[in-house]
């Protein structure tokens, strides 16, 4: 595959997690073309309005605001964020059965107009919207993803070159598993620049580190409740995962993926370090996992294949 020129790219859903997408990927210039598609007429109009009023301080990029999904035909990448917000105090779990009825309806509707788009959902909770999804459309697992974890991978980074005093693109570590309370961060691979976490100085104790993961996977909860929404960095790592698949750069992204049988897990989705290109996501099965790791791990598998059990009954 190569570098898709004059890319035209979908943003489903013009609340505040979409509109960021949408804004993050004009003033990145990550796509020529960009849509965003709603079912609230007055918001997508409005919302593309604004963005597009921006035009002389962008690049090339244009951005239209529809309800008529034939004008997402033919989009190369689609990022999917539209469903109901998660509210103050509540789990992405807990937000499953209103967003897989809207997925239901939608998703298929979406692939049927653009067969060979690469489909990246950000609704929450999109590990399980997106083992439904896949249930639903049939299409291959590595072309309908999650972007997963890449947002607490962000936050992990950050909180870590916060305290070691570096910058947070010269920390390498990453959080697997479920995007949500059962996520693993993967300390036993950690390193900053060359270094091993474990032998940074001056020394992270296991404390310190419980610390920064609460921090990372609690993260929404305190912006949520804050003001009422996380978007701008979302919107930032949804487009992030967009611009990788675009630009076929062959990231290592630990995006969702169906897995099929990596790591001792088969069709459940969950988040490890993923090679992110033009054909898609194709997760690592070779990322090592210490023995504590993989036992959260697999707890993370359960966690969602029984909450994907429970919706499918209910739908």
């Amino acid at each position: 595959m190569a570098v898709i020129e004059n890319a035209k790219v979908t943003v489903v859903g013009a609340g505040a997690v979409g509109s960021a997408t949408a804004y993050a990927m004009l003033i990145r210039g990550s796509a020529r073309q960009v849509v965003l598609y709603d079912i609230d007429r007055a918001r997508v109009e409005a919302e593309a309005l604004d963005l597009a009023h921006g035009a002389m301080f962008l690049g090339a990029g244009t951005v239209t605001g529809t309800t008529d999904i034939d004008r997402t035909a033919g989009s190369h990448v689609i990022v999917v964020t539209a469903g109901a917000a998660q509210r103050p105090g509540q789990t992405r779990l807990e937000l499953i059965g209103t967003n897989a009825r809207i997925f239901r309806t939608m998703i298929p509707q979406l692939v049927e107009a653009s067969p060979r788009a690469i489909v990246i959902v950000v609704t929450n909770p999109c590990d399980v919207l997106t083992m439904l999804a896949v249930e639903q459309t049939g299409i291959d697992p590595a072309r309908l993803f999650a972007s997963g974890c890449v947002l607490d991978t962000s936050r992990l980074r950050w909180a870590i070159a916060q305290r070691a005093g570096v910058d947070a693109r010269s920390v390498h570590a990453h959080i697997a598993g479920e995007h949500g309370d059962s996520q693993v961060p993967l300390w036993s691979t950690a390193t900053i620049g060359p270094v091993p976490i474990s032998e940074w100085q001056p020394a992270f104790d296991e404390n310190e580190l419980g610390r920064i993961a609460h921090g990372a996977r609690t993260a929404a909860y305190a912006i949520i409740e804050g003001k009422g929404a996380t978007n701008y960095a979302i919107g930032l790592a949804g487009t992030r995962v967009a611009e990788a698949v675009l630009r076929d750069e062959n990231a290592i992204l630990p995006v969702s993926t169906v897995l099929q049988g990596i790591h001792g897990v088969d069709g459940v989705a969950l988040s490890v370090p993923s090679v992110v290109g033009s054909a898609g996501a194709a997760p690592l099965a070779t990322v090592r996992f210490s023995e504590e790791e993989h036992g959260q791990f697999e707890a993370s598998a359960r966690t969602l294949a029984e909450t994907a059990a429970a919706v499918r009954a209910a739908l």
